[in-house]
């Protein structure tokens, strides 16, 4: 009998003839179900039932729980035939199924099949086929008809392209479930005149993190409201005359203390950082910097990258406000101990590269204990930043290269051209804010959707409970 786990697959496929076929032959591969299994499942096929993706109504069917589809069942069934037992070459004409017991995640499923019988004219062979738990339970069983090949073919075993599964809404429910036991704060959302702002603003209202006031032109809000279907029943609204009152009120009101969060509407960054920097109750002894947080799909951390959206070219002592920066907004999100790469075209130091010589200036600063609470390395090319492999290729020892969770651009350039080909290239969620005042500000693109906005005020939210406890 053949006997393989998917770890263990032969790297040369090989089937097996209809004339060396005998009955009572078998052969057994072995599974376990994870999530991901399901998931890929569902995509694939579109079958969407919710016993097998929705925990809460699972739990309530007479399963008791998420369990596999059949067919997935049925599939590595197809898989024995295909690739061992007849193998390559073989033609599937029939397949009986009888479910008999659910598969859920972690089963180990022990898959056989056995030759009952061979029709000599038409090469055509029946094979029992079955698949057990890790019990002993037999959970599917049927007859599969086949035509087996007459020909022997050996070949290498064809390399499967790397499946990667992205859920954006589970990634986003899993940060929002990060806050969900904070206290919502009073937070003021300058000028949200366009939908996706608007919505993202009551949306992060519906899940209790912020008590949103809007300040905007009231009939230009209550215009973008009906168009979009939204309501604002209930909602604190401030009136002003256009973008730029909204974001003076906004300011003023952070800074009097009546609310704890600003958040960026439908305006321009300047106008809305201009309006922070004219109240100096809201100024603290740090350059104010923006971070990103985005979760790449191919990356196994979460990332931090500034600052991407203020600084144009920061100096050596702004680089080193940024970097704190970035660590406290790291530390806010659980880590205690982030790892910093300072990224530059190459991880050399070079005079004729700026940014190498501040990198390493930063690295020592925070040897010293002018920076403090992270891990730093640079100068990293942002390749062996994130990459083991090319770490070890470059020969880069090091607790960052390969592993970095924040990365400090050398200039606004870079890091927004970074932070935007991650989220539109590699499918990155992204949400920011704004370090470095008084009060945290939940600063997103014009561009972005409403959930990259409930987002930016989940991070929002940490960091005012944050400074509760200790001011900026």
């Amino acid at each position: 009998m053949n006997d393989h786990t998917d770890d263990d697959l032969p790297e040369i496929i090989e089937n097996i003839t209809y004339d060396e076929l005998q009955v009572g032959q078998s052969a057994r591969q072995t599974r376990t179900l994870t999530e991901d299994d399901i998931s890929a499942f569902a995509a694939l096929s579109g079958d969407v039932n919710p016993a097998h993706l929705d925990a809460d109504y699972a739990d309530k069917t007479l399963f008791h729980g998420v369990i596999a589809h059949g067919m997935w069942g049925a599939g590595l069934i197809s898989k024995v035939l295909g690739t061992t037992l007849p193998g390559p070459g073989t033609i599937y004409l029939e397949q009986t199924l009888r479910f008999l017991k659910p598969v859920r995640i972690g089963d180990t499923l022990r898959v056989t099949a056995t030759v009952l019988s061979k029709e000599d004219v038409k090469k055509h062979v029946t094979l029992e086929c079955e698949i057990k738990n890790q019990n002993g339970a037999l959970v599917l069983a049927g007859v599969a008809t086949v035509i087996a090949p007459a020909e022997k073919v050996r070949r290498p075993r064809t390399q499967l392209p790397l499946l990667r599964l992205v859920d954006p809404k589970a990634r986003f429910a899993v940060l929002l479930a990060s806050v969900a036991a904070l206290e919502p704060v009073r937070c003021a959302v300058i000028h949200p005149c366009d939908a996706e702002s608007l919505k993202g603003a009551l949306e992060a209202g519906r899940h209790n993190m912020i008590v949103p006031v809007l300040i905007a032109p009231l009939a230009k809000l209550q215009s973008t409201a009906a168009e979009a279907g939204l309501s604002l029943e209930g909602i604190e609204i401030i009136d002003v005359a256009h973008s730029h009152a909204a974001a003076a009120r906004g300011a003023a009101m952070a800074a009097a203390g009546e609310v704890e969060i600003l958040m960026k509407g439908s305006l321009h960054t300047d106008e809305m950082m201009t309006a922070v920097i004219s109240q100096p109750q809201l100024r603290t002894k740090r350059r104010l910097s923006h971070v990103f947080r985005l979760e790449v799909p191919m990356y196994d951390k979460v990332l931090l990258i500034s600052d991407a959206a203020l600084n144009i070219q920061p100096t050596l002592l702004e680089k080193a406000d940024i970097v704190q920066n970035a660590i406290d907004l790291a530390h806010a999100l659980g880590n205690p101990l982030p790892k910093v790469a300072i990224l530059s075209a190459v991880e050399t130091v070079t005079p004729k590269i700026a940014s190498t010589i501040d990198a390493a200036a930063l690295c020592k600063m925070a040897e010293r204990g002018q920076i403090r609470g992270g891990l730093l390395d640079g100068p990293l090319a942002f390749d062996n930043a994130i990459s083991p492999a090319a770490a070890r290729i470059k020969g880069i020892v090091s607790q960052v290269a390969g592993h970095a969770e924040i990365l400090i651009v050398p200039d606004l350039e870079a890091g927004n051209m970074l932070a935007k080909q991650l989220e539109y290239l590699a499918g990155a969620a992204t949400c920011g804010v704004v370090l470095g005042a008084t009060v945290p500000i939940a600063l997103t693109s014009r561009a972005d959707d409403a959930d990259a906005r409930v987002a930016s005020a989940a991070l929002a939210l940490l960091l005012a409970h944050r400074y509760r406890k200790e001011r900026p």
